[in-house]
């Protein structure tokens, strides 16, 4: 009898931690349906409202930054219990929030969650799969985000279809945005549960100095391998005399970051410097000032939703077969050229009386068109590879670290597109607003021919300090 497939033992850890990503998908897209209710609730104008959608990623950044150096230090599986039980928090204070202040809060909170999960659910993931699927299981994280994003947009427009509108009054007396905020404690506890049935990652136990522990899940990961052997290459790439540390990442010698750290920090801003939060975000604002309707905006991004989905399943098949690499470069040049086309038809598109574009049907069709195939071309590239490379590219001995001062970046970038959006639509429009995040998706792709190395079939061992 054949010994079982590698994918079996490491399926059920790789599929929990990727719930992580389910929540921050679904954190992160839940308020592109609330923004009006939000506005109306609190009675707050447009930059107040802009401020409420846009916090979170404060707690992001945060979270992102702390995460890696926390789960360093307690494991891996503690972080993300925390990261769990903070999920659930800021559902509920979201929903039970009486205006802008305790909201920002309590959207902090779960802005941590989300920042620590981005960054510790792909390196779980990565610590406990095979060099040979190990692209595949990674981009779980992915799928399980753009699940979530779907998720929380076909929630919404549910809720809002049952309950006649966002700010209407709904069950039990709340309104109907609040609901859409605790839909959320459902995957927040069904994460927190599975967390008690995987185990912790072997490479931070080795870290850890806790080998027997190490072996035991290797063991488990995978059984009919050597355990003690994989424990031993482990600690020969960890030789420095000392745990995983954040000055880990300075090169004394050459008094500089680690070369490699500034690569993962580039891979992580391009990836949000092509505008793709704007559409997740913003969707429905996009969308109804592109001369939508409120239900047709809603629609509109559960099809996207729909969409993306499909292109993260084209990239599990597809990154452990071309690579890492070629798949970032045509993403990027496919971005390029459809936000290109959107910079266009939005520069081009007459302005009605209220302010809004008043798009032709044929322009509108083009608009659409042009919207989900950039939706494609990111999902089958920056959307899952990012994080695949950001899990994957660093040695054992800097990947907390790395991985918080990415997370920081990524989750930085992210803050500053998404604010700056409003900013950008009142001033240059949706065309000049589309031509700047097309310029930054044909500088990705320069990058990523020039400096991303492929590490596809490489163990993590087997990574250096570039």
């Amino acid at each position: 009898m054949s010994p079982p497939s590698p994918l079996r033992s490491v399926l059920l850890p790789a599929s929990v931690a990727a719930i992580g990503g389910f929540l921050f998908g679904f954190d992160s897209g839940v308020i592109n349906g609330t923004v009006g209710a939000l506005s109306a609730a609190f009675g707050s104008s447009a930059a107040v409202t802009g401020f409420n959608v846009a916090s979170m990623l404060l707690g992001c950044a945060a979270g992102a930054f702390l995460a890696g150096r926390v789960s360093d230090a307690f494991g891996r599986r503690a972080a993300l219990f925390g990261a769990a039980i903070l999920f659930a928090l800021s559902a509920w204070g979201s929903g039970i929030a009486g205006g802008s202040v305790e909201f920002v809060i309590y959207r902090l909170i779960g802005g941590f969650a989300v920042g620590a999960a981005s960054v510790i659910c792909p390196a779980y993931i990565a610590e406990i799969a095979p060099a040979a699927i190990r692209g595949r299981l990674a981009t779980l994280q992915q799928l399980a985000i753009v699940l979530g994003l779907f998720a929380a947009f076909l929630s919404n427009f549910i809720i809002a279809e049952l309950a006649g509108g966002t700010s209407t009054v709904w069950l039990l007396g709340f309104q109907a945005w609040q609901w859409m905020f605790w839909v959320e404690l459902l995957p927040a506890a069904a994460f927190f549960i599975g967390l008690l049935l995987i185990p912790e990652s072997p490479r931070y136990l080795v870290a850890a100095g806790r080998p027997a522990d190490a072996a035991r899940a290797f063991t488990r990961l995978a059984p009919h391998a050597d355990a003690e052997a994989q424990v031993a290459e482990v600690t020969r790439s960890l030789d420095r005399g000392h745990k995983p540390v954040f000055r880990d990442l300075w090169d004394a010698a050459r008094r500089r970051l680690h070369p490699i750290v500034w690569v993962g920090m580039a891979i992580a801003a391009l990836q949000q410097l092509v505008g793709i939060n704007v559409v997740f975000y913003y969707g429905e604002v996009l969308w109804r000032a592109a001369g939508f309707s409120e239900t047709d905006a809603l629609k509109i991004n559960v099809i996207g939703g729909v969409i993306n989905i499909t292109a993260t399943l084209v990239a599990i098949a597809l990154i452990d077969r071309i690579g890492r690499k070629p798949l970032l470069i045509i993403g990027s040049v496919g971005m390029a050229v459809f936000l290109g086309v959107l910079a266009t038809v939005f520069a081009g598109a007459p302005t009605a009386a209220d302010g809004s574009l008043a798009l032709s049907s044929s322009a509108g069709t083009v608009a659409l068109i042009a919207a989900n195939l950039y939706i494609v071309c990111f999902g089958i590239s920056w959307g899952p590879v990012m994080w695949v490379l950001l899990g994957e590219m660093f040695p054992n001995q800097l990947r907390g670290a790395a991985l918080s001062l990415a997370g920081l970046v990524q989750w930085g970038a992210n803050f500053a597109v998404t604010i700056t959006f409003p900013v950008l639509l009142a001033g240059i429009g949706l065309g000049g607003a589309y031509g700047i995040y097309a310029a930054f998706a044909a500088f990705s792709a320069y990058y990523a021919w020039k400096f991303v190395r492929e590490t596809k079939g490489r163990t993590l061992e087997q990574m250096d300090n570039g």
